[in-house]
């Protein structure tokens, strides 16, 4: 006849027992750690091996030896389950780091059409290399085995993270008489709430929104039907009908945009625009832009038209090259492309340059005040 299993007492901190209550409620845990602190938890408030046995649905001899090993190694030790001897690694440290060294280079450089590696590229090029590098290991590499490897090493061979090179050695500087046009608008803006309106500068965040397409349905769309299909129907097929540019400031006092929609942004579309804005402020208002380095504005037609205007009637700050996040212009153009541009389509390049107008229109009816808040304090 078996002996009766006698009780093990098990002693735990309450520290244990708030960490073993907690993982046995887990549902991040892996499911043996998550089983091993309930049968824990359940032992200490009924030390029977047949009670928790039951009550868990495990075997007796399961709660024993998990109760049997706690007792030696500890709770949270008892968890884990013990390391196993299994297979000796075929492939050396030093052919990994090979392997990893060699993901760290292009295919290209290798005599490969492809720019990248991919894994299983990578994988027969080290199969059929690795050996005459002295790394027999290698021989016989799998495109599984190559995937674990690199993700141990957090390399991604087969991808490509963008970013952006900072070339204008002047940007620090740029960007603080930036931000110091902002501190002004800032100013501006609460002699306005104030009630004093200062008329004698106007402060416009610009820039062209170029590349706009006109694209045309060849078939009708389908509108929504209840119960059938919940959203509009659009046949693949379209039509181009050329591109149109969009030559926008926004006033960051007031929020009005002004805007003109031409087929290029060339200088004399840009001086175009400038005539548009001093038609539309007083005489005597100074209108300061901020603007990117496009070649439009820094011309000699641009120049030359600049200098035959009312000394201090026009006055630019550039923003930094790979800058033109610091311009608030870019806020209003991902607004319209999100609410207007966004699955349009047209039957002509007028029809889009009308729209783009009466996009305008609409949102100077009710007109945004952007405003910068981001460093603006710490601006030279």
């Amino acid at each position: 006849m078996a002996a009766w299993r006698r009780a093990i007492e098990l002693a735990l901190e309450d520290a244990d027992v708030e960490m073993l209550q907690s993982i046995a409620q887990s549902r991040t845990e892996p499911a043996s750690r998550v089983e091993r602190a309930r049968i824990l938890v359940a032992y200490r408030e009924n030390p029977s091996f047949f009670a928790v046995g039951r009550s868990l649905g495990e075997h007796h001899q399961t709660v024993q030896r998990c109760v049997e090993r706690a007792v030696v190694e500890g709770p949270l030790a008892a968890l884990d389950d013990r390391p196993r001897p299994g297979k000796e690694p075929t492939i050396t440290m030093e052919a990994k780091a090979w392997l990893v060294d060699l993901a760290c280079h292009k295919a290209k450089e290798f005599g490969y059409p492809h720019e990248l590696w991919t894994t299983r590229l990578l994988a027969r090029h080290a199969s059929e290399h690795g050996p005459s590098q002295g790394h027999m290991s290698l021989a016989k590499l799998s495109q599984g085995t190559v995937c674990k490897i690199l993700a141990q090493e957090e390399v991604k061979p087969h991808k490509v993270r963008y970013y952006l090179e900072q070339r204008d050695p002047d940007f620090a500087e740029k960007m603080a008489e930036v931000l110091c046009v902002y501190r002004k608008v800032k100013v501006l803006k609460k002699a306005a709430v104030a009630g004093k309106t200062d008329d004698a500068i106007a402060i416009i965040s610009y820039d062209e929104k170029p590349g706009i397409q006109a694209i045309a349905t060849t078939s009708p769309d389908l509108p929504p039907e209840p119960g059938v299909h919940p959203t509009f129907a659009r046949d693949h097929e379209y039509k181009r009908h050329g591109t149109v540019s969009l030559l926008a400031g926004i006033d960051l006092v007031s929020g009005q945009v002004h805007a003109l929609v031409k087929d290029r942004h060339r200088s004399r579309e840009f001086i175009e625009f400038l005539k548009l804005l001093d038609r539309a402020y007083p005489a005597d208002t100074a209108i300061h832009l901020i603007l990117d380095n496009h070649s439009a504005h820094i011309s000699r037609e641009t120049k030359a038209w600049l200098a035959d205007q009312p000394r201090g009637r026009f006055g630019f700050t550039f923003v930094p090259k790979h800058g033109s996040w610091l311009n608030l212009i870019e806020g209003f153009f991902s607004k319209l492309a999100r609410s207007v541009l966004r699955h349009i389509r047209v039957t002509s390049k007028q029809e889009l340059k009308e729209r783009l107008m009466r996009a305008v229109d609409y949102f100077n009816e009710d007109p945004v005040v952007h405003t910068w808040t981001y460093k603006i304090d710490k601006a030279a």
